[in-house]
């Protein structure tokens, strides 16, 4: 296995998909680091000779990837819960920040469903001396 920017690169794959394993390199900035580095996006990873393992490591040294840029997100979010944007109180409430619909979706980021609807007498008495 190959040690990148602190994350181990499976050997057996292709060059191209094996970057993606970093966070911060999709499939398009994995083609980009390649092409600068003249390597086929064909090659396996356990193909790579030192020389090129060296300076694909270089190239992206250069990027921000994994905790600088995880550092970065939760400091543009913690920056936007404290100056009261819109978007920073979507954060807060744990709701979809980029207009998304809540009525239907939004499972994912809400959590599981609670139902609410109509109850006994009995199971609203045993619902209110249970939060007491």
């Amino acid at each position: 296995m190959v040690r990148l920017v602190g994350v181990n690169i499976p050997d057996e794959q292709r060059l191209e998909h094996a970057l993606t394993a970093i966070y911060g390199i999709g499939r398009a900035r994995s083609k980009e680091i390649l092409s600068l580095i003249n390597i086929s996006t064909d090659r396996h990873v356990k193909d790579l000779s030192d020389v090129e393992l060296k300076s694909l490591q270089e190239e992206i040294e250069k990027m921000k990837v994994e905790g600088d840029l995880k550092e970065e997100i939760n400091s543009n979010i913690k920056r936007l819960r404290e100056i009261g944007t819109l978007r920073g109180i979507r954060h807060i409430r744990s709701l979809p920040v980029r207009g998304q619909r809540t009525r239907s979706n939004a499972r994912t980021k809400r959590g599981k469903r609670k139902t609410i609807g109509a109850l006994k007498k009995e199971d609203m008495l045993k619902l209110d001396q249970s939060k007491k």
